[in-house]
């Protein structure tokens, strides 16, 4: 079989699928630049791994980066926070030089895809110091987790100041997971989701990785309720 770059097999329907994760998510970004919706959710994207010319971690078309991009046309600041598993590498490389998008990545770091989200990696250019990595080992539990999440988006909140948040919701965080190694709850993840809502800003939530399915489906079940 044709593989596009890592682990990104080819297969029948791949141009639709791509089409629906990417148009569901500049989708739900219109919907919040008109004002229809203060929340959107495409559970379909949140695909951080693609990059602008290759396919990468069963990525192949980076839809957060193209929601971020309609974000842009109306909002000043864009704040981008990635609660997956695994960094957030294509989103960051994406606005790496720019202070428009300011990217928050927690992640498992240390020999584990795709490498990258050092906590030294802060941006480069004009765009420095506005990526932040939090890397972290196998696992984290709730509490520690929430002990850092919170704190940690309370200040860039209070800094930056965006116009919109993005937030992915990969569900390979999650204790459990066939490829993960964190030890979160579903309240656990679901807290970071209902604290970026609280902040009351116009708000496009992602799914992403998660390779337990039936625990991918109680999770974002939980966090689609969170929301509502």
């Amino acid at each position: 079989p044709l593989h596009v770059g890592d682990g990104c097999p080819v297969f029948d329907g791949l141009y639709e699928f791509c089409q629906i994760c990417a148009g569901g998510s500049v989708a739900g970004a219109v919907k919040l630049n008109t004002g229809q919706s203060d929340i959107a959710i495409n559970w379909a994207g949140g695909l951080h791994h693609a990059k602008k010319a290759e396919a990468s971690g069963f990525c192949y078309v980076n839809d957060i980066v193209l929601g971020i991009l309609e974000l842009l046309k109306v909002h000043a600041r864009v704040l981008y926070i990635d609660i997956d598993i695994h960094h957030g590498d294509g989103v960051e490389e994406a606005f790496y030089t720019t202070d428009r998008v300011m990217t928050v990545s927690f992640h498992k770091f240390g020999d584990y895809f795709p490498g990258t989200g050092d906590i030294r990696d802060i941006g480069a250019g004009v765009g420095k110091y506005y990526s932040l990595n939090f890397p972290l080992k196998d696992g984290i539990d709730d509490f520690s987790y929430e002990n850092i999440f919170r704190p940690v988006m309370q200040r860039v909140m209070d800094f930056y100041q965006p116009g919109a948040v993005v937030l992915q919701c990969g569900a390979d965080s999650l204790t459990g997971d066939r490829l993960g190694c964190f030890n979160l709850s579903l309240r656990g993840h679901a807290d970071c989701v209902e604290f970026m809502k609280s902040f009351n800003v116009p708000l496009l939530v992602l799914g992403g990785g998660g390779y337990t399915i039936r625990i991918v489906a109680r999770c974002w079940t939980y966090e689609t309720a969170v929301l509502l």
